[in-house]
């Protein structure tokens, strides 16, 4: 049964305008529409009632103070009276403390030197330092915009060197016609590898941005922040630290910070922890500005302009994280709501939410019911952007009792202005895409409805004052405001705030959108009325404050409970049903036992809509304590498609407060699908713009997928349209499949999705509101649907490991179809236990709930390792894919390598990252006011799946036989089913061979198996599961690694004697001994000297003992004497080469050993042992000798007078370690490095790091970054010196950052 959103009903008062036409100050006007809600005309009847007095909460993405119109009120206080970063994004460690020297300076955290000025107050003169890379706290079009400009700049800078370059190289080639010599060649190969490696960077460029440091004090009244941006500036004297002007927390000077003129990005600053934490505020996203600009922007020029209520104040809580785009987290949304309550709002605007598999429930739901019941706070919600399908209103806005869910409505006004369309719709209508009720449990859903557009400020960094924006965000704020001129009214007339009587109020005074009953589906009650509602509040302001809980359950059936009748599917209509409604009336908390709860008694009258389908009783008596009674719902007569009904309760004796409760009755009768093959043609459908078409279909038991055919025809300008199918299961987000699609001339466009054989579907056909408009042509669509399905007695496959194959059997109910089983396996999934845990209470006060319990923080630190990069995903099955619908707080995790370095972190709904090979610690933060809730957790087992490459993806096999799968024969394609009987077919297990070496036991491989394809597809498709319209899971455990066939044979019997063997364990102890000794201090580094030198006189030439020597000098930390230190390191080297027979050690590699001797291994072992030690020795000393150069000022080290050599040492060891490894390698390739440098071949040195860098298989090292700085700035390329300075942070942090 059609459903049409553009019906009569409202009047003027809902924007319904014939022949509409704009003048400049109604085109003004419709930016920030204000009228269509009433509120214009409160404001000139009310002038002080503009929302003075009433305080907002934002829950958003961050507000920008500087924003247009977010500076003062109407009556000159400051708009805005804090703005807090709820989600940690901002947060800066600034535990670290240091002294300024006597110059007045200190070392920041990032390693710069900043000079403080004297002028700042700090009795302690302790000075706590932090620092943050600049981009975390950018949106990522702030920072794209940023990378662009920075770019630009910086290849300008390298586009100089590279010509520089090129000229020396030229000039190089005209001086020296022939080349010949071999320094002369080397000399220009460092020139063309300087031009090279100039190229190269402006290919590899990668911006991380710059770093900011942040210094914390306290000044004997207030903790101080002041920030050294230099790094953003292109003028060095701009950005120190000193001419910053020191902010302190937002709520007490409410002043704020731009970091440049470049990014004009506002920021503010909050200080937490006695100074260990700062939190610098910066928004996520210009939507939390643009909602705050509708709910309360003052523009005393542009009045037009102004924000819904321009009196009202605000606070920003952002609830967006940074981190994560903008997606809220529980973290952020306990805080704010924590600071709602301890600043004492009124208002709550939250225009955030996502699906919900269970209504009215969770965690967040819990603390907004208590702010609503105990705080009385007003909280107003976005109902969601989900339509224009039935059931699809968002968590927690639609599905939340306590909470006022807005949809979102344009008016013709709107659609000429804000929207610019050529010409306006005759009425208003509600948004196509603006969420509908009702929700799982039957409640209406959507509340009230608002207008869903604005032209509205934005942040200053999007460098423009306001944008438009449209959604059920934009009419939640709108909404909001109304309510807030309602307070401020109610204030200033002495009437008490309550949320249960301004939402009563509200819903009872709203002007119906469309007229049809169940058009309250879409728009709540209605369109907002700001002076009617007034006018109730007044005339009602002597009624008890209460809000009608609804519980109802079907007679016989204690479970579910539900808050409306919602009879969706086709079981439901063979026969009337009998349900028992509770009704309790709930006083605000604290309310007087003897004054309020004992006198409360009403006398209400139920009224049905339509008595023949919803039968109740004809009054009720009310007390305090509540009252139950029976309803009859009959649905047996009613036609095909959607009906809506109402049963509500009127006071007898004031039946002017309109109903006091409302129980919805939603009936969705389907279509049942009797033709076979089930095909289900709907045709000549006629569409203008806003229209939607709905049909309800009884999908038929053993349907698991729909080919559907959209047919346009008879218009002329392009069409857009919205299809949706919604399917409600149990305990499920609704199943949902959506397409939007424009059609730019009649034409046909076949769709396929998913869907559950016997439940009912909706199936929701829309031309999207402004598409078509001008044109008067009517669009005409047939749509048919056909069902198709394979059924099958798995629906989730599970190889146990073992090498029996796994019987499927499958059939078709419906019609003949095509079996064409397809299976692969694309990923492994690997357990964890956490290696460290750890409990504690949170010390801040932004994380003490308002009832005074502290929240708690459980954080897990897992372990796992990367043989070669991969793409891995960590997933906790109990917390992921929940944000509202869970009774855990919140969850948060970062990857981070062994130089602290953070890959990737997300929270409930982990994301993919790429890693490269290394090991990784994953810490994954939990929070919870409850410890016994956590104490369960501290083992909580984590997965990491890791994507399988695609020449890895395992594809399985099928057979017609059992024993297919070993013997090889047998193997199945495809067949077809015919209903009635039933086919089955074996799936092989992977072969060993092709199981990934890096899947342990215990793990599992993971991916899709599906049985049918569409029917229209090429032949040879249809090979991915994943493609074909339905798949389902499949697993493989995998089994435990064969046995390792050389293990566990016998070794040789050693021909040494008992004694000769007791005096080599004896001497390996010792050296052990020796290598576990401390030498922190001078005393036991002496104590080691003396051991060392006890060893050496009894086993003087035994290298290892002389390498283990060698080994404990490089660990000391401690070094006065420099240069001795290098000497001492020099003569343990020397000792170390003398102690190998390098003849003999030459005349073994120079042979080939046979792998089947295992003697002939055994010395190859030893003497592979012994040439290592010899390399690592001679590069330890290069390295010394370079040390020493570079501390004497690059004086080349010659050989001692008298001594035969008179070369240089350095090149002489050099040359010594060419001939035992490859000093190209990442293991030696630093000493060549150094040798490049040492003759001036700055290029070449640049050229061997970068080969060392990038065949360096570990985790990244400092020592090889800090080296390429230091040969950048010999060269004097100060912008690649200065781009990986900043590379050093994100690389080598010095600390993990803060959740």
């Amino acid at each position: 049964m059609p459903c049409s959103a553009i019906g009569g009903g409202g009047g003027e008062a809902n924007g319904s305008l014939l022949n509409f036409k704009l003048t400049e100050s109604t085109f003004l006007a419709s930016l920030m529409p204000k009228k269509e809600i009433g509120a214009d005309r409160f404001i000139e009847a009310h002038p002080n009632y503009d929302g003075r007095g009433a305080l907002i909460a934002i829950f958003d993405s961050g507000v920008d103070p500087a924003a247009s119109g977010l500076q003062v009120t109407s009556d000159g206080k400051p708009k805005i009276l804090d703005v807090l970063d709820c989600t940690g994004s901002g947060d800066v460690d600034t535990s670290k403390v240091v002294k300024a020297d006597e110059n007045g300076s200190i070392r920041g955290a990032s390693g710069a030197s900043l000079v403080v000025d004297s002028s700042w107050k700090n009795p302690s003169g302790e000075w706590h330092v932090g620092y943050k890379l600049v981009y975390e706290l950018f949106t990522d079009t702030l920072t794209s915009r940023l990378k662009k400009e920075r770019r630009k700049k910086w290849d300008e800078q390298n586009q100089e060197e590279i010509a520089e370059a090129v000229k020396h190289l030229h000039e190089f080639d005209q001086k020296h016609s022939k080349v010949d010599d071999a320094n002369l060649k080397r000399a220009r190969e460092d020139l063309q590898n300087r031009v090279d490696y100039l190229q190269k960077q402006a290919d590899t460029y990668d911006d991380k941005g710059p770093v900011i440091d942040a210094v914390v004090w306290h000044n004997g009244e207030v903790w101080r922040v002041a920030l050294d941006t230099q790094t953003l500036e292109d003028n060095p004297d701009c950005g120190k630290l000193a001419d910053f002007v020191p902010l302190t927390n937002y709520r007490i000077e409410q002043k704020y910070g731009v970091f440049s003129k470049l990014d004009a990005c506002t920021f503010v600053v909050n200080v937490y922890d006695e100074g260990n934490i700062v939190s610098i505020v910066t928004d996520s996203s210009p939507h939390g500005t643009h909602v705050a600009g509708i709910a309360t922007a003052f523009h005393p020029k542009e009045p037009l302009l102004n924000g819904v209520a321009p009196g009202a104040q605000l606070i920003s809580c952002k609830i967006g994280d940074s981190r994560l785009g903008s997606m809220e987290t529980g973290t952020g949304l306990t805080r704010a709501l924590i600071a709602a309550v301890e600043h004492k709002c009124d208002l709550i605007n939250m225009s955030y939410g996502e699906p919900t598999l269970l209504p009215d429930y969770g965690r967040f739901v819990d603390l907004v019911n208590e702010a609503v019941n105990k705080h009385r706070l007003i909280f107003v919600s976005s109902a969601g952007n989900s339509g224009p399908a039935l059931s699809t209103v968002g968590a927690p806005g639609g599905t939340t009792s306590s909470i006022i869910g807005v949809g979102a409505y344009v008016s013709p006004a709107m659609a000429a202005g804000a929207h610019c369309v050529v010409e306006a719709p005759g009425e208003g209508l509600e948004y196509t895409w603006s969420s509908r009720g009702p929700t799982a449990d039957g409640d209406l859903g959507v509340c009230i409805s608002a207008p869903g557009a604005a032209v509205a400020p934005v942040p200053t960094w999007t460098l423009q004052r306001r944008m438009l924006m449209n959604g059920t965000s934009m009419s939640s704020p709108s909404a909001c405001g109304g309510i807030a001129l309602l307070i401020s009214a109610l204030k200033a007339e002495g009437i008490p705030v309550s949320p249960y009587s301004v939402r009563k109020a509200l819903e009872n005074t709203s002007v119906p959108i469309g007229g049809l009953p169940e058009d309250k589906l879409s728009t709540g009650e209605g369109l907002m009325q700001v002076d009617k509602a007034h006018e109730y509040l007044r005339q009602t302001r002597d009624v008890p404050c209460v809000w009608y809980q609804i519980k109802i359950n079907q007679s016989g059936k204690p479970t579910p409970t539900s808050r409306g009748i919602y009879l969706r599917e086709a079981s439901a209509f063979q026969q009337s049903t009998e349900w028992t409604v509770q009704v309790e009336p709930k006083f605000h908390e604290g309310a007087s036992n003897l004054e309020e709860l004992v006198p409360f008694e009403e006398c209400i009258e139920l009224h049905s809509s339509e008595k023949a389908v919803v039968r109740a009783p004809d009054f009720l008596l009310l007390t305090h304590n509540g009252r139950s009674f029976n309803i009859v719902v009959d649905p047996t007569n009613l036609s095909e498609g959607l009906h809506y009904y109402e049963l509500y309760g009127v006071d007898c004796k004031a039946p002017g407060r309109g109903p006091l409760f409302r129980i919805p009755v939603t009936i969705t009768k389907p279509i049942a699908v009797i033709n076979r093959p089930p095909l289900l043609p709907f045709s000549r459908m006629s569409f203008l713009p806003g229209h939607i078409e709905r049909r309800f279909i009884e999908v038929p038991l053993g349907a698991t997928w729909v080919e559907a055919t959209m047919q346009t025809s008879g218009f002329d300008t392009a069409r857009r349209f919205f299809i949706d199918s919604v399917q409600l299961c149990p305990l499920q987000r609704p199943l949902k499949w959506e397409s939007v699609v424009t059609f730019s001339s009649p034409a046909s466009k076949s769709f396929s999705f998913p869907v559950v054989g016997g439940q009912t579907m909706e199936l929701a056909i829309a031309q999207f509101w402004s598409s078509g408009i001008g044109s008067h042509e009517t669009t005409n669509v047939d749509f048919e649907i056909v069902f198709h399905g394979i059924n099958i007695n798995k629906d989730e496959v599970v190889l146990d490991g073992s090498e029996a194959p796994i019987r499927i059997e499958a059939g078709a109910l419906l019609a003949s179809e095509k079996l064409a089983p397809a299976a692969i396996l694309n990923k492994i999934r690997i357990p964890y236990r956490p290696v460290e845990s750890k409990l504690f209470t949170l010390p801040t006060d932004r994380d003490k709930l308002p009832s005074g319990k502290r929240i708690l923080a459980l954080t897990l630190t897992y372990k796992f390792k990367l043989e070669d990069g991969a793409e891995v995903k960590p997933q906790v099955p109990l917390l992921n894919n929940r944000v509202y619908d869970t009774k855990f707080e919140s969850q948060f995790y970062m990857i981070s390598d062994a130089n602290k370095r953070v890959y990737a972190m997300g929270d409930t709904y982990p994301s993919s990252a790429k890693l490269p090979k290394g090991e990784y610690n994953l810490r994954l933060y939990l929070r919870h006011d409850n410890a016994q809730y956590l104490e369960k957790l501290k083992q909580l087992v984590l997965f990491i799946d890791r994507k399988l490459e695609e020449k890895d993806v395992i594809r399985l096999s099928f057979f017609s036989q059992p024993d297919g799968s070993l013997m090889g024969n047998g193997s199945y394609r495809s067949s077809v089913l015919v209903p009635g009987k039933k086919e089955a077919i074996y799936l092989g297990p992977p072969s060993k061979d092709k199981i990934p070496k890096f899947s342990p036991q215990g793990s599992v491989l993971l991916g899709a198996i599906s049985y049918g394809k569409l029917s229209y597809v090429e032949k040879g498709e249809g090979k991915n599961p994943l493609e074909n319209p339905v798949s389902y899971q499949i697993s493989y455990i995998v089994p435990p690694n064969k046995l390792d066939e050389d293990k566990g044979k016998g070794s040789s019997t050693s021909t040494k004697g008992i004694s000769e063997r007791l005096d080599e364990e004896v001497r390996d102890a010792k050296i052990k001994v020796l290598a576990s000794l401390k030498q922190d201090t001078d005393e036991e580094f002496s104590e080691w000297k003396k051991l060392s030198s006890s060893l050496k006189s009894e086993y003087p030439k035994y290298t290892p003992l002389l390498a283990k020597i060698l080994e404990g000098l490089l660990s000391r930390s401690i070094i006065e004497d420099k240069v001795g230190h290098e000497k001492e390191v020099i003569d343990a080297a020397n000792e170390v080469v003398d102690s190998v027979d390098k003849d003999e050690l030459a005349k073994f590699f120079a042979l080939r050993s046979d792998p089947d001797d295992e003697e002939a291994e055994k010395i190859k072992k030893k003497m592979e042992t012994t040439r290592d030690q010899l390399a690592e020795a001679l590069y330890q000393k290069g390295l010394a000798l370079a040390e020493i150069e570079s501390l004497q000022g690059d004086k080349p080290i010659k050989a001692e007078e008298g001594a035969e050599k008179t070369e240089d040492l350095f090149e002489d060891n050099f040359k010594e370690l060419k001939k035992w490894v490859e000093v190209k390698s990442s293991k030696f390739g630093t000493l060549l490095v150094l040798r490049e440098r040492r003759y001036g071949r700055l290029g070449t040195a640049l050229k061997a790091l970068n080969d060392v860098i990038q065949d360096d298989g570990e985790p990244p090292k400092k020592k090889f970054y800090e080296l390429k700085i230091s040969l950048l700035e010999e060269i004097g390329w100060k912008h690649l010196v200065t781009h990986e300075k900043q590379w050093m942070h994100v690389r080598f942090p010095a600390n993990l950052p803060l959740f």
